[in-house]
This record gives C-alpha cells, sequence and structure tokens, in this order.
C-alpha cells in the first residue's frame, strides 16, 4: 500500500497509512480556512481512489485537517463559472463519479464528521459506508442546496432516502435545515456519535469492525421508496411545500420530489442520472442564479462584521416592543443588558416578553437562569454609566430624543457609544447638542427583532469610521447583517418600502379589498401582503414614519393613517385594518366574481423599485449588491428576484419607466420616475 502513493504529490489530501493497515485522507485544501469541494480537490481525492482501489487496505477513514470544520460544502465561486460556461453538466457528472467510485471501494469507508459537514461534505459522507460525528455543538449536518435555488446533486438525493429513508430524507433536503449529530443519529444519518477526541479512534474501529444497522431503519428505507410509498407521499409532499413557496418562484422543491417520485426505486446509476439532469436544469434558472448571488451578498455582509466591537455591557432606553426585545435579544446572544424605561409598568412587560423568547431558543432549562440573569431592568438608569453602547428606543420625537442624550452623554464612559434605533429621523437632526459625534450613531433594528437579520448602522457626517467598524462586529456577534447607510429621512428599508406600502393603504382607501391587496403582492414573490404588514408593524409606527418621509419624498397620506384610534393600532392590540386572533390575521372572504384591476402589481412594486433607484442614486448605500442586501433582508424582498436593482436589470429599466409614466398618467406624478434610472448600473447584465 505504501507503494500505492510514491510519486504522488498532493496539494489539498493528505494519506496517513497506519499500522493497522487503514488509510486515513486528511482534507486540508490549501490556501483557505475552511474545506470546499473544488473541481481539484474533487479531481486529487479521484486519484487517490483509484490508487486505493488497485491495492484496498483494511478501510479508509476520511476526516478534515481544518479546525473550523469538515467540508462546507462545494465552491459556488467555481459554481456560478461553470454556470456561465455551459459547463455545469460536466461539474456535476465529475462530482457523481469521483463519489461513486468511493461508493464502490472494495473496503469498507467512514466519514469522521466534526463541525460544519454541508452540502457536497454531506454528500462526500454519504457515498462513504459508515459516519461517525463529534457530539461537539458545532458539528451540524445539511443539504441545504434548495435555499440556493437547487438540490444535492452529487448523489446526496440518491442516497439519502436509501439510508434514513423517505420521510426524514426528504424533510431534510426540501427544509434546508441542519442536524446536530444527535439527530442525525437518531434517522440514522450517522452511525456513532463520540466525543471529538475520540472521533478518529472511532471511526478506524468502525471502518475495522462494521455495524449492522437497526431493522427498523432498514425496513423504513425499503418501504418509503417503493412504488406505492412514492405515488402516496409525493403529492403531500407537494401540499406542504406550496404552503410556503410557490413552484414558479421557487422551482428546485418540487423537482427534487418529482425526480425522487420518478426515480427513486431505481438503481443507483439510473439515480443519479435523474438527479444530474434536474440539478442541471435548475441551475441555469434565474431563480438559482439569485439566490447564490443573495449567498455572497450574505458572505459580505458577514465580512463587514469582522474585528473586535470592545461590547460588553449594554444599556437599552426604552422598554416598548422594539427597545425591550433589543434587549432580550442581546442578552441572548452573551451580552450584559440593562434595560430603562419611565416606569416600572413599562420594563415588566419587556422582562416577561424575553422570558418568553429565551424558552423558546435555549432549549436546555439548566441554562435559561443565567441567560434570564444577563437581563435586568433599570429605572434609575444605573447601568448608563458601566454601559459600552447605550442603545436609544424611545418615542419617534426628535425633541423627546435630544433631550434624552443630553441626560445619558454626560455619564457616558469615554469609550462608550451611543446609539438611536430611530426608523426614519434625520442623524442631523438628532446630534446637535452631542459632545463627542463621532461615537453617536443609528443602530435601527427591524420588527420583529428575533427574526429580522438587518441591522442599518446610520451615518452622519460626523461619526467616527472606528464607531462604525465596532458597530458592524456587534452586529454580527448578534446573528445579525450590518449594512452602512445614510442618514437621510428614512434611511434606506424605510424609505423603499414606505412608497410600497403608502400605495397600498391608498388603494385600500379607494375600496380594494385588503386581501386581494395582499395577494397580490405575494404573488409577486413578497412575504406577506402590505396591509397586513402595516397591522404588524403598527399603524400608530406606520404613521409615525409616514409623517417623517411623505413631505421628504412628496407624499399624501391617506385618512387611514392620519389618525389612528387607540386599541386599533394593528397587530399588537388585536384590530387594525384586520382583526387579529392568535396572532393571526382575519381575512374577509372577497367575492368570487370580483376582478383584481390589472395594474394592481404595478401600483404596489413600481413605487418601491422607483425609490430604490433613487436610493441608488443619492448615494444611500455604496453600491447596488448592499442596497439589494439590504432591501431582501430588511423587508424580505422576493428573494428569488435577487433584490430590486437585480429585478430592475432583468425586467429592463427602460420598459419599467414606460409602466411608471403609464401610472403617472392615471393616478398622478407620484409615479414620476425618480432620478437615476439612465444610470448604466441598472443596464449591467444579470449574472
Amino acid at each position: 500500500m505504501l507503494s500505492g502513493f510514491d510519486g504522488l504529490r498532493f496539494s489539498h489530501w493528505h494519506p496517513d497509512i497506519r499500522d493497522d493497515g487503514v488509510v486515513v485522507l486528511t482534507l486540508d485544501r490549501a490556501g483557505t480556512a475552511v474545506n470546499a469541494m473544488s473541481q481539484d480537490v474533487l479531481l486529487e481525492l479521484g486519484s487517490l481512489l483509484e490508487r486505493i482501489a488497485l491495492d484496498p487496505p483494511k478501510a479508509v477513514v476520511l476526516q478534515s485537517g481544518k479546525a473550523a470544520g469538515f467540508i462546507a460544502g462545494a465552491d459556488l465561486k467555481e459554481f456560478q463559472e461553470f454556470d456561465r460556461r455551459g459547463t455545469v453538466n460536466d461539474a456535476i457528472a465529475r462530482g457523481q463519479s469521483v463519489y461513486q467510485r468511493l461508493a464502490e471501494l472494495p473496503c469498507p469507508t467512514v466519514a469522521a464528521i466534526h463541525g460544519h459537514c454541508l452540502g457536497g461534505g454531506t454528500e462526500l459522507a454519504l457515498a462513504c459506508r459508515y459516519r461517525v460525528a463529534s457530539n461537539d455543538s458545532s458539528t451540524r449536518i445539511g443539504l441545504p442546496e434548495t435555499q440556493l435555488g437547487i438540490f444535492p446533486g452529487w448523489g446526496g438525493s440518491a442516497r439519502l432516502p436509501q439510508l434514513v429513508g423517505a420521510p426524514a430524507a426528504m424533510d431534510m433536503m426540501l427544509t434546508g435545515r441542519t442536524l446536530s449529530a444527535s439527530a442525525a443519529r437518531s434517522i440514522g444519518l450517522v452511525d456513532k456519535v463520540v466525543e471529538p477526541a475520540l472521533l478518529l479512534d472511532n471511526a478506524v474501529q468502525l471502518g475495522l469492525r462494521g455495524t449492522t444497522r437497526p431493522f427498523k431503519q432498514r425496513a423504513t428505507a425499503w418501504a418509503t421508496n417503493t412504488w406505492l410509498a412514492r405515488t402516496l407521499l409525493a403529492p403531500q409532499m407537494v401540499k406542504q411545500v406550496a404552503r410556503k413557496a410557490r413552484k414558479e418562484h421557487y422551482p428546485a422543491p418540487y423537482a427534487l420530489i418529482s425526480t425522487w417520485q420518478r426515480s427513486g426505486g431505481k438503481p443507483v446509476q439510473a439515480r443519479l442520472d435523474a438527479e444530474r439532469r434536474a440539478v442541471v436544469k435548475l441551475a441555469s434558472t434565474p431563480t438559482a442564479r439569485n439566490l447564490i448571488r443573495i449567498f455572497f451578498l450574505t458572505e459580505r455582509l458577514k465580512g463587514l462584521g469582522s474585528g473586535e466591537h470592545g461590547i460588553q455591557r449594554v444599556h437599552v432606553v426604552g422598554a416598548g416592543v422594539m427597545g425591550g426585545d433589543i434587549a432580550a435579544w442581546s442578552a441572548f446572544k452573551g451580552f450584559e443588558v440593562t434595560l430603562q424605561d419611565r416606569e416600572q409598568r413599562f420594563i415588566d412587560p419587556a422582562l416577561e416578553r424575553a422570558q418568553a423568547l429565551f424558552a423558546k431558543k435555549v432549549r436546555d432549562e439548566s441554562k435559561r437562569p443565567a441567560v434570564a440573569a444577563r437581563l435586568r431592568g433599570d429605572l434609575e438608569g444605573k447601568g448608563v454609566a458601566e454601559a459600552d453602547l447605550v442603545i436609544e428606543a424611545i418615542i419617534e420625537d426628535a425633541e423627546a430624543k435630544r433631550g434624552l442624550y443630553q441626560t445619558l452623554e454626560p455619564q457616558l464612559k469615554a469609550d462608550a457609544l451611543l446609539t438611536t434605533n430611530t426608523s426614519s429621523i434625520p442623524l442631523t437632526e438628532l446630534r446637535g447638542h452631542i459632545r463627542r459625534p463621532g461615537q453617536f450613531a443609528g443602530l435601527h433594528y427591524f420588527n420583529p427583532v428575533a427574526q429580522m437579520p438587518l441591522v442599518e448602522i446610520i451615518h452622519h457626517d460626523g461619526m467616527a469610521p472606528d464607531t462604525e467598524r465596532r458597530l458592524a462586529a456587534f452586529c454580527k456577534a448578534l446573528g445579525k447583517f450590518p449594512v452602512p447607510v445614510a442618514g437621510s429621512p428614512g434611511f434606506l428599508v424605510n424609505r423603499v418600502l414606505f412608497p410600497y406600502m403608502l400605495e397600498a393603504a391608498t388603494a385600500y382607501a379607494e375600496g380594494i379589498p385588503g386581501p386581494v391587496i395582499d395577494k397580490a403582492a405575494v404573488k409577486f414573490g413578497m412575504p406577506m401582503g402590505p396591509i397586513e404588514l402595516l397591522d404588524t408593524v403598527g399603524l400608530d409606527v406606520a404613521a409615525g414614519v409616514g409623517h417623517e418621509l411623505a413631505p421628504f419624498l412628496g407624499l399624501q397620506i391617506p385618512a387611514a393613517l392620519q389618525t389612528v384610534e387607540a386599541g386599533k393600532r394593528g397587530k399588537k392590540d388585536g384590530q387594525g385594518i384586520y382583526a387579529w386572533e392568535n396572532g393571526r390575521a382575519k381575512k374577509s372572504e372577497v367575492p368570487k366574481d370580483y376582478q383584481a384591476p390589472a395594474d394592481l402589481e404595478d401600483r404596489l412594486i413600481l413605487p418601491l423599485l422607483n425609490e430604490a433607484v433613487a436610493c441608488l442614486h443619492e448615494g444611500v448605500v455604496a453600491d447596488a449588491d448592499l442596497l439589494d442586501a439590504g432591501v431582501i433582508f430588511g423587508t424580505g424582498f422576493a428573494p428569488f428576484r435577487g433584490g430590486p436593482i437585480q429585478h430592475i436589470r432583468a425586467v429592463g429599466a427602460d420598459a419599467l419607466v414606460e409602466r411608471l409614466k403609464v401610472l403617472q398618467q392615471r393616478y398622478g406624478d407620484r409615479f414620476t420616475p425618480r432620478p437615476g434610472w439612465d444610470s448604466a448600473v441598472l443596464r449591467e447584465p444579470v449574472v
């Protein structure tokens, strides 16, 4: 066996021939911090497997040489390049061939998994006969390809249902969720879970001695892949997917189900061929290209948060829905937090909501008291003097905020940061009497704080660069995406979203039923309709933002948002435009013969696109990619469309301008095309 590797030079895979006759292949991809399955990594593995097959050892163990994890998946930059060249089919076939060569080795093979094991890494593990995983909390195993508009194409969809049974396998692939080592063991994906220090030894022993899978797992795997099972289960899976994603928007889950239904009972090579054909077709869809682009946007946003923030203690002033939830989330993420308001009766409900969050997020009950102890009510504001970061989240009133800052700033430590969660007030209106403007910024969260991934870092011309850097790192520590934006009214997200919501309110005031308006927006791809969104945000909050933004944008506020009745502010009161019950809007039935106006979608979406163009033109964000990222993660704007600017490129800027002009003639000057539509950025090719 030693002679089998003579003369071969390896850049990524490092073979070790043990005295017990086991070959350990360690992947340590050159020049990178994490392992990804690039084509050169695949080719090198293929060469190794060819040599191993000529003189098989007693067993082969595959492990990672990276501290960061096993394998993060395929190299997506390479995948994009294959798409541009039209060679995705070749790349998929190559990966399948190498993995099948591994599966066909005439000796036991074992994947030793520690840390993240995703996509192509999980598919590599599936091509092994056995899998051992460490019980470390960082170990997560998944096949997230549907979140990229495709599905597992290197044998994952062909092998996983046969291993763990179709229901568990399809759930894992359709949702893209990752499993802990113990959860993977419970469905039969992993054969053994051990301490990290014992991982290699146990993998070697498993390779030498083998194991027999439980009869129940083998029976389930067989029974759920029969023709009858596939015929019965596939339509149920389609119904479940349809509740969350439309086929025309997200074709990958439907293609995965269809491919399994047609080919799930065939021999492995037929299953691989069907998988390859389907994935190659999906790879060329706009959805896949846009979702992969969004993946790289998220990586860019994560990169903005690199570095140290120097923040341990956070003080939040304002225990309303936003302030209380910001405080709770910060405590959940490990910060010491004090929460202040004018009276204890405002603080107590926020602390109760925090307990509900901790109960939901901290599964281990024994750890909840320590998390809860990090959040303390602070009626007198004693935490200000100890805080590294103060977040103001009081009412949307510039005078009230300025008055608060005059009491807070003299108490702050020399290096402490003072921030505001204002949703629309320009920072130039707030910083007037601040002694250290360099350490003052906006830190704009979105509701609900626990779910929305974006935080806008709001600039003003006196802000120090180090303040932005520290706040971006703080956002990353919270698990949020930071997007730096200019401090003009509404910043980015609210400024882009406001004309969309305002037009929805105007259409509603004209008599178009709320459910019809919402349906048009959801059909376009928004996560919820704008009328439901108004109620969710709160009609009072929407009105407050409207009074700040409407004059700036030259728009009129409908009567429904001019005055908001007490007790009828929306979801939080159980009554707004809709009645709310158990957290859900009760939408009245629309007569079956009601015909929605043909231009309703344009009336809703084009104002949003129009304002996005104006924001890009005015430099509210640095570039089109940051704008798309901010609007997607701040509003839920149809991810499969790639963001407002990407959507404009796909449809055509000139065509959209003409449609705006039609609406301008029909409804008035609020649809006048904003400056910036002639930008070359809007005419860049869609990639």
